[in-house]
């Protein structure tokens, strides 16, 4: 059994950013997260996305980012429980919790703290794409440098679909970007940029057939109203969004609101020392962006220091002015 202070449930920043943070007031932690790589929704869905809204960097990679939170957290040695889920939570008799984890084992903790972002996230399916993935087709794009001179069609008409078109026009020998509708649902500006470079958007149609052995090597693209017509890809980009649940989570007696926990000004649920930060956690006002999560965790993970010992001070003063 793994036996902390505070159990962190989430890998993604807001939780790689509490462990740091929790270090520093002096609490053991334990991150859990049923990803096998730190770093959530950023490294699982867009580690070579550039992040434009974090504080200091005018622009920053995602896996570059992860990476920097997880260096900063590692000054305070947290214990990384990766590849598994947290799926029990039971009150001790004394203070604090049992998790049991969906291998098996435990973990017991003073707090809880959930970091879990939008939960466990399954991509949508491409109606064409069933048997493909993994010979061609994917729903994330892990590195930009495999597809070097490479077709690729990317699907979809949201904020991922042109970050990967915009992303990839550089490397590939060629992109298209095929849409079912002709409006979208992508970030304006950003829809602005992958037209500037010349990137065909096919819209009004769909990608009905792959073909090619062992991996794709064309695609069959029908416009409404038109005959299909037949493309080269070497890759098929299906970044259709996903759907997303809290799994387990979601039986722990919390009190949810839209797939999201509600917490007061102090990240705290309606269970006694167990709190939520990130996207994971909602309240009036709420703006999901990750600067927003790392703010919430500093108040959760000062809250949570004074909830397990009342003679700790709520702020603890300023990082800077330690060594």
């Amino acid at each position: 059994m793994t036996d902390v202070d505070l159990l962190i449930v989430g890998a993604g920043p807001t939780g790689l950013f509490a462990a740091y943070y929790a270090g520093f007031r002096d609490l053991s932690t334990a991150i859990v997260d049923s990803l096998p790589e730190p770093g959530g929704q950023v490294t699982a869905m867009y580690p070579e996305k550039q992040i434009f809204d974090v504080a200091g960097f005018p622009a920053v990679k995602g896996r570059d980012l992860v990476a920097a939170l997880v260096e900063q957290a590692g000054q305070w040695k947290p214990t990384y429980l990766l590849g598994r889920k947290a799926s029990t939570l039971t009150p001790l008799d004394g203070e604090g919790f049992e998790v049991g984890l969906g291998d098996g084992t435990t973990v017991k903790a003073g707090a809880i703290l959930i970091t879990a972002g939008i939960g466990e996230f399954t991509p949508r399916p491409l109606p064409a794409g069933d048997g493909w993935l993994g010979r061609g087709m994917v729903h994330f794009v892990p590195e930009l440098g495999v597809y070097q001179d490479k077709h690729v069609v990317v699907v979809g008409g949201g904020d991922s679909a042109f970050d990967w078109a915009l992303a990839l026009h550089p490397i590939a020998a060629s992109v298209k970007l095929v849409h079912r509708r002709a409006k979208f649902r992508a970030h304006p500006p950003t829809v602005r940029q992958v037209e500037a470079l010349g990137v065909p958007i096919i819209t009004d149609a769909e990608v009905t057939m792959l073909r090619g052995e062992p991996v794709v090597q064309e695609v069959e693209i029908t416009v409404k109203g038109q005959e299909p017509a037949i493309h080269p890809a070497d890759v098929v980009v299906a970044a259709l969004g996903f759907t997303a649940d809290l799994g387990p989570i979601e039986s722990w007696g919390l009190k949810l609101s839209h797939r999201a926990i509600d917490v007061d000004s102090t990240g705290k649920t309606a269970i006694d020392r167990v709190y939520a930060a990130g996207d994971v956690a909602n309240y009036p006002g709420k703006v999901k962006l990750i600067a927003t999560g790392f703010g919430e965790a500093a108040t959760a993970v000062n809250n949570i220091a004074v909830a397990l010992n009342p003679e700790a001070h709520l702020f603890p003063g300023h990082s800077s002015n330690e060594g």
